[in-house]
């Protein structure tokens, strides 16, 4: 028989000396009533709870209940509920033995099920609505604990509510219903004593239709109709880069501004019928100003310059939330009426940060405005003052398309201007984190660099031969390698196993192929991340998904030579 060599243990259990048994009783007393308080407590908070508390059996049948939940369920005491053993689940639960195998289940699964809503039948039969929290309980298999809140008037209340809704919408209805038959009636009388006006309205609806008809033909059409303008505008871009005799200059300059308004017209009307009909959303991200009005400056130095006007730009870090091609069209559009109203100064594209908001502004030293003319400055086809000579009249729809566009951005716009002394033009957009890609492509875009394009292979893909010609004719100008062709196929074949620096794809090709699936093609090719870029006439970008995994940006024609020229610079100086 096993010896007990430990001295506390033989004391406790009454097997040592007198002496040492007595000197541990104490010990073992406040163990005891410690124990004996913990048990009390315990069992106090048990009957008094105000909820339900429950002990039963996995398969059925109660062990114990509180007095809670003894009144909960109508009881006056808990031998019932124990006499009943596995057959309480369909004197208890109004589901029956069904929603106590499906209790059970889930508890099997989980080990505990919370905030489970069930409904229980009293003594009486009446049925109430609980929330029941159940766990398993790990110190007696097939023991489970619950604890049980009546929420049988939460229940009736959120019935009530509904109710309530219901009959508050039945109301309403009716009100609705009653209004439209006394408009019904006043309309019948309007049409019985003034024919005159109701013919206004029918004329009325025919112009509207017609409008509709219009903004639908234009956006079907857009891309049909901007093709042969972005071959003439290449065209003619070779052109103006080319030593030409005076009287010839003069000539295709008045032929690009020519064109200019043509393509400026018909981009804005395109513009004004797809805002009219919902057809554009924005793709809120992260735009980086630094990128932007390098962007811009690229654009329109040039511009700036042939009008004896200084365009500068103060260089933020900043960056905002906003679609960036929007914003893009904005600040465009705000820099193209200051550079087409200012006669001689300077124009000044600022940065303001006030709070979480941050506020782009185009300063110019030009004309300016009334304040009779601000309050109709957003208004479609409105023009104030006179442009400079040698430069292209706007049609004025710029600004009401910036309206618009600044709406679906729920950015702010503003303008402020002097008669005679300039105007500033601005949009607030919502401050934005700098995201650390972003970063390090403002530095790549603001490095300077001679002409990046110089012997660079570009391989310029689409489907119509004008468009071919005058690409190819531009970039060779600009000291590119030119590789034109309409397919896939035709561009591997005259590539010549030697892959290209930058590829310009068109986006419908034919044959129902596209120019993101070129790219993709030729990549997979020469297992190469050939950088590309995607123009294109389709003013809906269906393809935004698959662009922005082949990470191509998009140029929408007719493409403006110093906008290509600037991004085809930025992307290879930073290969």
């Amino acid at each position: 028989m096993a010896k007990h060599s430990d001295p506390l243990l033989t004391g406790l259990l009454g097997l040592g000396e007198q002496s040492s048994r007595k000197s541990h009783y104490p010990e073992l007393l406040q163990q005891l009533e410690q124990l004996e308080r913990e048990r009390n407590r315990y069992k106090w908070l048990f009957e008094h709870a105000n909820y339900g508390v429950f002990q039963a059996f996995v398969g059925g049948g109660f062990r114990a209940a509180n007095p809670a939940m003894l009144a909960l369920l109508g009881y006056d005491s808990v031998e019932p509920l124990l006499a009943a053993g596995e057959q309480v689940a369909e004197q208890v639960f109004a589901g029956g033995r069904s929603e106590l195998d499906r209790i059970n289940s889930l508890l099997m699964q989980r080990g505990t099920l919370q905030g489970y809503e069930t409904r229980l039948r009293t003594r009486s039969g009446a049925e109430i609505d609980v929330l029941i929290n159940i766990f398993l309980n790990t110190d007696e298999p097939g023991l489970v604990e619950g604890f049980v809140a009546n929420i049988t008037e939460r229940k009736r209340a959120q019935l009530r509510l509904l109710q309530l809704n219901q009959e508050l919408e039945q109301r309403v209805n009716e009100r609705t219903a009653a209004l439209h038959d006394s408009n019904l009636h006043l309309q019948q009388q309007i049409a019985q004593r003034d024919r005159a006006e109701q013919a206004l309205r029918v004329a009325r609806d025919a112009a509207e239709a017609a409008n509709r008809s219009k903004d639908k033909y234009l956006a079907a059409a857009s891309h049909d109709l901007l093709q042969p303008l972005n071959a003439a505008r290449l065209l003619i871009s070779t052109l103006q880069e080319r030593p030409l005799p005076n009287a010839d200059r003069h000539l295709v300059q008045r032929a690009h501004l020519a064109l200019e308004g043509a393509e400026d017209l018909l981009k804005d009307l395109l513009d004004i019928a797809r805002l009219d009909q919902d057809a554009v959303t924005a793709q809120i991200g992260t735009c980086s100003l630094a990128v932007l009005y390098e962007s811009l400056l690229s654009e329109f130095e040039p511009v700036a310059g042939q009008s004896g006007l200084k365009l500068d730009a103060f260089v933020s870090r900043l960056h905002v939330r906003a679609d960036c091609h929007l914003l893009m069209r904005i600040m465009r559009n705000f820099v193209s009426n200051a550079c087409r109203y200012t006669r001689q100064g300077r124009i000044l594209l600022g940065v303001r940060k006030l709070g979480q908001w941050v506020r782009l502004e185009v300063w110019d030293t030009g004309v300016g405005l009334s304040p009779e003319q601000l309050g109709a400055v957003f208004q479609e086809f409105r023009q104030f003052g006179k442009v400079q000579n040698g430069v292209r009249k706007g049609v004025g729809l710029g600004l009401a398309i910036v309206e618009r566009i600044a709406s679906l951005m729920e950015a702010r716009i503003q303008v402020r201007s002097q008669l005679g002394r300039g105007s500033c033009f601005s949009v607030e957009l919502p401050l934005a984190q700098a995201p650390q890609t972003v970063a390090r492509q403002a530095a790549v875009a603001l490095s300077p660099a001679l002409n990046p394009l110089q012997g660079r292979r570009i391989l310029v893909v689409d489907n119509e031969p004008d468009i071919l010609l005058s690409m190819a004719a531009l970039l060779g100008q600009w000291g590119c390698d030119v590789v034109v062709a309409a397919t896939l196929d035709e561009a591997i074949q005259a590539l010549d196993a030697l892959p290209p620096d930058m590829i310009l794809a068109d986006l419908h090709l034919d044959d129902g192929c596209n120019g993101l699936e070129v790219v993709a093609g030729l990549r997979r090719y020469f297992a190469a991340a050939i950088p590309a870029v995607l123009v294109t006439a389709d003013q809906n970008d269906e393809q935004a998904h698959l662009r922005q995994q082949l990470s191509v940006p998009v140029l929408n024609k007719p493409v403006r030579p110093s906008k290509l020229r600037a991004l085809l610079s930025q992307r290879l100086s930073s290969l």
